[in-house]
Parts: structure tokens; sequence; C-alpha cells
């Protein structure tokens, strides 16, 4: 049924919304933030100041980013959708290129072609309940479209976030869920898969948190993002919810 969705985000897919498919845009690495032992973030600025104050994307698109000598790998821009002064995207460090990416300092230049890819169908959510259900660095594709629906609140109902990481150590945009858990904008769980000394959140997987939770289907569109293994579980249990898998 129409009300009960359940929406993963699509793959890969060039729309017209783009400077140029073929050609970089040298851009400056501004800002680097350190989530976890093996995940960054990278605030970039594209150096041609016009395309960059002209720069629009939406939630989902992605960027291919370049390191020059090195190669080229596509990332989920996740930054703000209603604000230009930087692009940021969040790469974890498994092969040549993405370790390349992790040993870039502030101030040194990097190829961006963007936006690509298709985009969450956030104005078909609106006036509906939306349930964020994310692992790992899974949170950064889910974390524009968020952002978008925190900035425009009065267009979206209920606001659920459910989140997991193996360890507090692992947790990535914790100044953001610092944020989210203080609001009253969104319902915030945050999970690790161990309980340790010192954590006084859920502890057990997400689908483990989502079962327990057992969120209405009505009116309801789920939005999940995470390993692959993840994602299986999470499916299982939102389709006993009633939820339809489209």
């Amino acid at each position: 049924m129409e009300n009960n969705k359940l929406n993963l985000k699509n793959k890969l897919n060039t729309n017209s919304e783009i400077l140029n498919p073929y050609v970089p845009e040298i851009s400056t690495v501004n800002k680097i933030i350190k989530e976890t032992p093996n995940i960054i973030s990278l605030q970039i600025k594209i150096d041609d100041e016009e395309k960059m104050k002209n720069f629009k994307f939406k939630p989902g698109q992605v960027g291919q980013l370049s390191v020059f000598g090195y190669g080229e790998s596509t990332f989920v821009i996740n930054s703000s959708p209603s604000k230009n002064d930087f692009l940021q995207f969040t790469v974890m460090k498994t092969g040549v290129t993405t370790s390349a990416i992790h040993n870039l300092n502030e101030g040194e230049k990097v190829g961006l072609r963007a936006p690509l890819g298709n985009w969450f169908p956030y104005e078909d959510m609106e006036g509906k309940n939306i349930l964020f259900v994310g692992g790992g660095i899974g949170l950064a594709p889910l974390r524009p479209l968020l952002l978008y629906m925190l900035e425009n609140r009065s267009k979206y109902e209920k606001l659920t976030f459910i989140y997991g990481a193996k360890t507090p150590e692992d947790v990535c945009f914790k100044y953001d869920i610092e944020d989210w858990e203080k609001s009253d904008d969104i319902e915030v769980f945050i999970t690790i898969d161990t309980a340790c000394y010192g954590w006084d959140k859920e502890v057990g997987l997400c689908p483990d948190v989502l079962e327990r939770l057992a969120p209405s289907p009505d009116n309801t569109v789920a939005i999940t993002c995470g390993p692959p293994i993840m994602i299986k579980y999470v499916l299982g249990v939102l389709e006993k919810l009633g939820f339809e898998n489209r």
C-alpha cells in the first residue's frame, strides 16, 4: 500500500544536474574530521567560487572524488543539501584510493565530479512518519536526508532514528547524534553490539532494537542503509511489522 513503504537507496545513475560528467572540478580540502579509527569526513569546496555557489544536489546523490596520481572513487555527498558553503564526503579506508584520501591534509587539492546518481524521493515522503535505520558508515547516505527533514521539519510527521555500531569508538557523526539526542524534533536510539563500561544506551543489533520498538507501518516510510547482513535482518523485521518492501 502507498502508505506502507520501504525505501532503499538507489544505485549510481547520472542525471542532468551535473557540472560536467567527464571533467573533475579542482577542489580544496578545507577540513578533515576523524569519525572513527578508520573513517574520516572531508569538507571540500570547489575552487571556482561561482560553481560552488550554484552547486545543488539532492539527498542520496553521490560524487566521484579523485586523488591525483592514485585514482577516483564514489562517495555519497552527506552535507546538508540546503547549504552550499562546503560539500562533505565520508570515507572508510579500504584500498589504494581511500588510503590516499586518508593521507590528505587540509589545503590539498582533489578532483570532484558531481552530483551524480538517483536520490531519495523526499518530496513523496512529505506528511509521513519517517523511520531511519542505519549501521556503521551506512549513516553517511542517510545523513543528508535526515538533515534536510530536520531543516524542513513541518513537512514531515514523526522522525525516528535507530543507529548501530560495533563499539562506542565506531559510532560515526558523534557530533550530529549528540545534537539530535537533545532535540525534540527526532527520537533517537543508539545501540552497540555488546555492553561495555560507561555505555548507558541501547545494547544489541539494529534489528533487535527495531523489533523491540515495533513502530507502526501506518503512514510510515522506513529507510535503511548499512552492512548487507544488517539490511537483510532489518528488512525481515520491517516485513513482519507490516511494512511493504518497495
